[in-house]
């Protein structure tokens, strides 16, 4: 396919912060794994790129639905020093945009289908994963495609869905016929791109924080769309006391219909005193920080453990933040409880066990709170920098 399309398109100067070293896979001047410490003055523009062409194993994607992520504002946003906020892979300039449902219309020649493990005929309606893993190196080879030594992010350090089309390998496609009867029209690839975001939390309460059992408490830090992704799935395995610690009263009201059952202002309400009155002085089995503050929460998180008495805890850290985390070892080694960190959404069967949970009621739909076209979409990320009051904003017209 020959031609032009726009494509919301991040740049940013490359000027390393005083005293930082780039690391043995840092590209000078295009790449580096710590984004915060190198990349200056971020800016939006939509411009014209040529219609990508698939290789011999990757798939043209028109694509129908990209949301807007957490990520997408943090690149664009810039601390006091004109420093962008996203701590980690980063490479620009880059079209936008992670949460990616489409249409198959052109495939390479070794292009499969996995759900058929036939050739793409061209039609198929699909979602894509957003970390391209390699599949050769150390780490793919062991079974952890989410820290892949060679790893690319559609939308961060290559081109993303913010466009019309989208190149990226087959193997990272996922059918979206499970959701067909469902989801009608172009409702099926809104609910598509909330795979993905679906399965960032899945990775990290699940995979990462080793599920809990029927019965269990949970606390979820940050009622943004992946902190929802988890109260839903955490009721739906079994936890007694689901909590939602949020700030912006919308946002926890969709925490509450989304499956918990109780939401805590941590502004507002002492976040310890709450959590213990809400489990009967036990604290909770896992804590999920998806704030992105960890230097502000974890410590309340660290001294519910310490006070309840709820032993082997876990937390689970998924958001993005360039900030040590103060820890006191004590705590954990007298209330036996641990920390694990959870990056990416690859592997474990992930993909498609949140697709068929949605397939079976889980309606991650209920999280967007509006839709616009590409047009939009500079000025809403700008927006959700400072205005939390949406919570899912997704792009459905492209054109």
């Amino acid at each position: 396919m020959e031609g032009k399309m726009r494509g919301v398109t991040l740049f940013a100067d490359w000027d390393p912060r005083p005293g930082f070293v780039l690391g043995p896979k840092d590209i000078e001047g295009k790449q580096t794994y710590l984004g915060s410490r190198v990349w200056r003055n971020p800016r939006i523009e939509i411009v014209e790129h040529k219609i990508p062409k698939p290789g011999p194993r990757d798939v043209l994607l028109e694509v129908k639905a990209c949301g807007i992520c957490g990520s997408d504002v943090h690149m664009a946003q810039a601390d006091e020093e004109g420093y962008m906020w996203y701590p980690g892979l980063t490479g620009f300039p880059a079209i936008l945009g992670h949460e990616v449902a489409g249409v198959v219309v052109e495939a390479g020649s070794e292009a499969r289908d996995k759900a058929t493990n036939k050739p793409f005929k061209g039609g198929e309606r699909v979602c894509t994963e957003e970390m391209i893993w390699c599949g050769e190196c150390k780490p793919c080879a062991d079974g952890y495609p989410n820290h892949c030594e060679r790893l690319d992010e559609i939308g961060i350090n290559c081109d993303g869905g913010f466009a019309k089309y989208l190149v990226v390998p087959a193997r990272t496609l996922w059918s979206l016929e499970p959701l067909a009867d469902l989801y009608k029209g172009d409702e099926l690839f809104v609910a598509g791109s909330l795979v993905e975001p679906t399965s960032v939390a899945y990775t990290a309460v699940i995979e990462r924080g080793g599920g809990i059992r029927p019965g269990d408490k949970v606390v979820i830090c940050g009622s943004g769309p992946v902190g929802m992704a988890a109260c839903a799935i955490m009721k739906r395995q079994g936890a007694s006391v689901v909590i939602i610690s949020e700030p912006e009263p919308v946002r926890a009201q969709l925490g509450l219909e989304m499956g918990a059952d109780y939401a805590i202002n941590p502004i507002e309400e002492n976040f310890v005193e709450r959590v213990l009155e809400l489990t009967d002085g036990m604290g909770a089995d896992l804590y999920l920080e998806a704030t992105g503050l960890p230097t502000v929460v974890y410590p309340a998180i660290e001294e519910t453990i310490w006070l309840g008495r709820t032993l082997n805890a876990t937390v689970v850290v998924l958001a993005r933040a360039d900030a040590k985390m103060p820890v006191t070892g004590e705590v954990l080694q007298v209330r036996r409880a641990g920390i694990v960190g959870s990056q990416g959404h690859s592997g474990h069967g992930t993909f498609s066990r949140v697709i068929e949970s949605m397939a079976d009621g889980m309606d991650m739909t209920r999280i967007v709170t509006k839709r616009i076209s590409l047009d939009k979409v500079p000025e809403n990320i700008v927006m959700l920098r400072d205005d939390r009051r949406e919570s899912k904003i997704t792009c459905v017209n492209f054109d």
